[in-house]
């Protein structure tokens, strides 16, 4: 048996809001990312990055899809097509090297959400494309520096 450490009495508990999480229709959206995170997989043979995007507009303001985007998979088909995803998101908000998931943070492009039927776990959404804000450029990346090229007397 576990005390409490206080009573709670029935009246005073808040009533949890009815939300729809019937996934949103197949279509390109505006969403901000809002999450990143690098994990390890169940098997922990693999990292990937979770994102969690937060649609923005033109329609289903406030709901949110996720995404995860294999960076290292012992399937070398499945961490092909992560990487890709990954480049993509860079490329739509204007990063040239990532380092850290915050860097992430607050990026804003266009997802192209999917519908797919789960059978364990019914309707949902898929993330299956990313690209800049159409009409927008996304922030110019700085380019990478290249060396100077050697002087003459340090050839060998």
């Amino acid at each position: 048996m576990g005390f409490l450490e206080q009573s709670f009495d029935i009246k005073d508990m808040p009533v949890a809001e009815d939300r729809d999480f019937a996934p949103i229709p197949a279509g390109w959206y505006t969403a901000a990312i809002v999450g990143a995170e690098s994990k390890t997989t169940k098997a922990g043979t693999g990292n990937y990055i979770a994102v969690r995007f937060d649609v923005i507009g033109p329609e289903h303001q406030g709901r949110v899809v996720w995404c995860n985007l294999n960076t290292r998979n012992p399937n070398p088909k499945a961490e092909e097509i992560g990487r890709q995803q990954l480049g993509d998101i860079m490329r739509a908000i204007g990063l040239s090297k990532l380092e850290d998931t915050d860097q992430m943070l607050g990026g804003n492009l266009s997802i192209k959400v999917t519908v797919k039927n789960d059978p364990t776990y019914g309707p949902g959404n898929e993330v299956k494309a990313f690209k800049a804000i159409e009409g927008s450029t996304p922030p110019v990346a700085a380019p990478a520096a290249t060396a100077p090229p050697a002087p003459p007397w340090a050839s060998k």
